[in-house]
């Protein structure tokens, strides 16, 4: 997969994700990540990365998180 495909997914999922969790206070990405695998959507933390395909995924949800949390 490619790491542009891979992001865009992630920034979706973590939307959705966020909704479905019923907005929580402190969202952590390891529930992010066991979610996406109960889910079936783990195949999008399988690209290639320079920092790594995870810290890149971390690094995309906290950017879509941050402004949610501050509502």
């Amino acid at each position: 997969m490619r790491k542009a495909e891979a992001e865009k997914a992630v920034r979706f999922l973590t939307t959705k994700w966020f909704k479905e969790m019923g907005r929580p206070e402190t969202p952590h990405f390891s529930d992010f990540v066991s979610w996406l695998r109960l889910e079936g959507y783990s195949h999008y933390l399988d690209f290639r990365s320079t920092m790594g395909a995870q810290e890149d995924a971390e690094s995309w949800f906290d950017q879509e998180l941050r402004p949610a949390l501050r509502r």
